[in-house]
């Protein structure tokens, strides 16, 4: 591992007037020294970090830095300017500029020592060193923690009497620095009705015992500290989350509280033992990226800044929490994420975030469709079309008459069915809001039936039940109200403000949407049910079993709510095309099995059962292994099952079953007929698509061709 800093890298008279043309002069430094690739690139890099907040630090310290491909290992680059270069910090120029680069996948070690270097910039004796260093090489050994700041410099002469080293003025300072920084919390001791320090004197944790006012005797215990537990990050990880975390320890100390911080940088984090933030007295945020696990740190005081306050205000902070403590401002407990939110990035967009909460409740929807559509078309199996004429079986059921059995069956599968858009509903509002948002979003799913909205009508009430209690779950409330905020206000208020918005503003719109749709659907005929068919296929066929094959489900599935020709038209398309991918995998497997590995032979065996059952995730591990020939194949074969699907006039009453529910199909012997054509279609183009490529010679863990054709199964 190469030093992190060397001569070659510092610049004690850097002449450069802009902070871009002082990125460039140091990152030029880095291009010689064989650590940076691409000057252009790095700069652009340097650059767009720059955009994102200004790295310019109180105290003349500006810290240039990104993660960048074009960086070959974690290098520092130091330059000093006499004139001073501008990089936004609120007391002006910055006189010590450090370029940090480091690489896309810089390791922990090296993020460790940058960290280290972030937290030595808030101590005035290392700075100080760097602004009286005369040599780059000493410079350098200083930023690597070779030499101690308080050491002579090797020029220094030995005629200089040992005896007149008295105090080193840099502790002077550093005390002084203490002083300072715990005026504010002084002053907030005082406020909150406590004793303040004497001027001129940083608070202590525990009185001397010399001054203590107890008579002789046993002396009263001394109170405990002030414990404060903090969280600070920024969107690179490297320098100001190290520096906040430094500068909040420091005026900690100076203040006698005990301050312990989490960083959530580049090289990870470890979490704050849970028994130190259930003991904390408060809580610093200090961050310019979401907390995560956030929390962890509900119902305490809480100060919630960006990081640079955390570097430039540290005192003021603990001042802050402190005085929140004494007056009771207990802050409003964190809002876990969301289900669904949990593995989020922090860069996804609402698009991306509606997909997921969308995800959730049709995904808690599907084991209510397939045992509440299964028990109805077993029913259907058994007493016929009719059954859903029977009475109920709690006043008429006789136990060795199949039509009753046949009823049993149909009516709970239809108390199943019947959740199916307030779970709908509710789990969107879920996925948004977590538990605070079921009650609404099933209320509002509930109303949707009511008012004959429909599917469309549980998909605007989960939305609109999610956006009202993240909203209630936002507002500022007293300490002792919180609670009753899960149990009784939240469900009240945001059941109050769907059940409206569902009743009087916008159920009566979705219904005359979903009635004109339902309209639609039973009015296709010729050539519009056979394109709506072939487009149903494709989307059931690209992703096999993700986000657009869940979307043609759920239309489908939304349509069995009320059936009526068109959607039962629509069902069995749907049912059918997604049973092709896997059966097509299995066929090719079988007839051309040179052309797949050994694994993908073994899974073929189990495709022929999957695609049966409809399970079209059967198709998965074909499609990652070679995406661009499976998923064009199935995509083909899932649009002609379809559309033929669709022109032969084949319905389905059951929303799931595969070729187990086939005795319900309307036109059977065509449904079958569809689906083998379909899976010919897909089973030919895969076989074509993999033997047109061209085969590699033999490799270790390649198996000889099942076939006995010599010709080897490429892995």
């Amino acid at each position: 591992m190469s030093e992190l800093i060397t001569a070659e890298l510092v610049d004690l008279d850097l002449s450069a007037e802009t902070k871009d043309a002082a990125a460039r002069a140091l990152a030029e430094r880095m291009v010689a020294a064989g650590r940076v690739t691409d000057l252009a690139g790095f700069l652009a890099d340097v650059a767009a970090r720059e955009a994102q907040m200004p790295t310019g630090l109180d105290g003349g310290i500006g810290i240039p830095h990104c993660r960048s491909t074009h960086v070959t290992e974690p290098t520092l680059a130091f330059g000093r300017s006499a004139a001073g270069i501008d990089f936004g910090a609120p007391d002006g120029p910055a006189d010590l500029i450090f370029l940090i680069a480091a690489p896309a996948g810089g390791d922990a070690d090296h993020l460790s020592i940058l960290s280290t270097l972030a937290r030595q910039l808030m101590d005035e004796t290392f700075t100080g060193a760097l602004r009286s260093a005369t040599a780059s090489e000493r410079t350098a050994a200083l930023i690597r923690g070779d030499e101690a700041p308080g050491e002579p410099a090797p020029e220094q002469t030995e005629a200089e009497p040992a005896a007149e080293q008295t105090e080193p003025e840099p502790a002077a300072q550093t005390a002084d620095m203490a002083t300072a920084a715990g005026a504010a919390i002084a002053a907030a001791t005082a406020e909150a009705g406590g004793e303040a320090p004497a001027p001129g004197e940083a608070p202590a944790p525990h009185p001397p015992a010399e001054t203590s006012a107890e008579p002789a005797g046993q002396p009263a215990p001394a109170p405990a500290p002030f414990r404060i537990v903090a969280v600070t990050s920024c969107p690179t990880g490297i320098a100001h989350t190290y520096m906040a975390a430094e500068s909040l320890e420091q005026a900690g100390k100076a203040a006698g509280v005990e301050v312990a911080v989490e960083t959530q940088g580049s090289a990870g984090f470890q979490r704050l033992d849970p028994q130190l933030v259930a003991e904390a007295d408060g809580v610093i945020f200090a961050h310019d990226v979401e907390v995560r696990d956030k929390e962890r740190f509900a119902g305490k005081p809480t100060v919630d800044v960006g990081v640079k306050a955390g570097i430039g205000r540290a005192a003021e902070l603990i001042a802050e929490v402190r005085r929140k403590a004494a007056h009771g401002e207990v802050s409003a407990p964190a809002r876990a994420a969301a289900p669904m939110d949990k593995d989020a990035e922090p860069g996804d967009g609402f698009a991306t975030r509606l997909r997921k909460w969308l995800m959730t409740g049709v995904s808690y929807m599907v084991p209510f469709v397939a045992a509440g559509g299964l028990l109805i078309a077993l029913a259907f199996a058994i007493g016929g079309y009719t059954i859903n004429k029977a009475p109920s079986v709690a006043d008429h059921f006789l136990w060795t008459e199949s039509t009753s059995w046949a009823a049993l069956l149909f009516q709970i599968g239809g108390v199943a069915f019947g959740f199916l858009v307030p779970v709908l509903a509710g789990f969107i509002a879920y996925g948004m809001a977590d538990r605070p948002g079921l009650v609404p979003g099933f209320v509002g799913g509930a109303i949707a039936l009511t008012v004959n909205a429909g599917f469309l009508g549980g998909l605007i009430a989960g939305l609109l039940a999610g956006a009202v209690a993240m909203a209630i779950q936002r507002v500022r409330i007293p300490a002792p109200l919180r609670g009753i905020m899960p149990v009784v206000v939240i469900p009240l208020l945001s059941s109050v403000v769907v059940g409206f918005l569902m009743f009087l503003v916008v159920g009566k719109p979705i219904a005359a949407l979903q009635k004109g749709l339902t309209d639609w659907l039973s009015g296709l005929t010729g050539a519009n049910a056979v394109i709506l068919g072939a487009l149903l296929g494709l989307m059931m066929c690209f992703d096999l079993g993700g986000p657009l094959n869940k979307v043609a489900y759920a239309f489908a599935v939304g349509g069995l709510a009320n059936p009526n020709a068109g959607s039962l038209k629509v069902m069995a398309a749907v049912m059918a095309a997604g049973m092709v991918p896997p059966l097509a995998m299995a066929l090719a497997t079988t007839v051309r099995g040179r052309l797949f590995t050994k694994a993908e032979r073994e899974n073929g065996k189990a495709a022929w059962v999957l695609g049966a059952s409809f399970i079209t995730e059967g198709a998965i591990p074909f499609a990652a292994a070679d995406p661009l020939r499976v998923i064009p194949s199935a995509m083909a074969g899932g649009a002609v099952t379809g559309a033929l699907s669709m022109a032969f006039g084949c319905t389905l009453r059951a929303p799931h079953g595969g070729i187990f529910v086939v005795p319900l199909i309307g036109q059977p012997l065509l449904y079958l007929l569809a689906i083998a054509a379909g899976t010919g279609v897909s089973t030919a183009l895969v076989v074509l698509l993999k033997g047109l490529r061209k085969r590699p010679h033999t490799r270790p863990g390649d198996s000889p061709a099942p076939d006995g054709t010599g010709v080897p199964v490429a892995a």
